[in-house]
């Protein structure tokens, strides 16, 4: 298994990039969201990487960050998702917003992902609920801790009554932080507003 590389960049043609590691070239798949991050051709590069072999050929992946990674081995382990979706996933969510998006059950971030349709989203954000927040080390401080300790349809109600009164969602997730675990609805949008007021 190659699971890392570190080489120069010799080529961006997205979603493909070249990497020359003394003298030979390896051909990698990235995300959107590692394309922006890289550097100008003819400069060093480091990628966390994953290698796929199938009966057509070896396919190499490469990452900006290990949770990058993590998150795309446990999309390919859900079924019906193979290394395509799982990058589309990836480009148009980042690691942060993927694990928020699981822990809220909120299949509505995932359907605007080019490929994933409502079954689709349904499906990673109930095969992901339990697996994703092991499989990412720093997962704790990208999901607040009273969302993700809420009941799915409370935490939804909750942030969604935030979005709805106008704040952003940076705001909303951060007040429920302040929301106790067996909080209904009605109690956690009031402590949520509480904690924003002092904010």
């Amino acid at each position: 298994m190659i699971g890392r590389i570190a080489g120069i960049l010799l080529e961006k043609n997205p979603p493909q990039i070249v990497v020359d590691v003394h003298g030979v070239g390896y051909e990698i798949d990235v995300p959107m969201s590692t394309f922006y991050g890289l550097p100008a051709t003819g400069q060093p590069v480091t990628l966390f990487t994953h290698l796929a072999v199938r009966e057509d050929g070896h396919f190499l992946y490469g990452f900006a960050c290990a949770d990058e990674r993590a998150a795309f081995r446990q999309l390919l382990k859900v079924s019906g998702i193979g290394a395509r979706t799982a990058l589309a996933v990836l480009s148009g969510l980042s690691v942060t917003d993927l694990a928020q998006a699981v822990a809220l059950q909120e299949a509505g971030r995932l359907v605007k992902i080019p490929g994933i349709g409502k079954k689709t989203a349904e499906r990673l954000l109930l095969e992901l609920r339990d697996k994703l927040g092991k499989a990412l080390p720093t997962l704790g401080a990208t999901v607040p801790a009273g969302a993700a300790a809420l009941p799915a349809d409370s935490r939804s109600d909750i942030l969604n009554a935030l979005l709805a009164l106008g704040y952003n969602e940076k705001e909303a997730l951060g007040a429920m932080k302040a929301v106790p675990e067996d909080s209904g609805v009605s109690d956690g949008i009031r402590l949520a507003l509480k904690s924003l007021s002092k904010a």
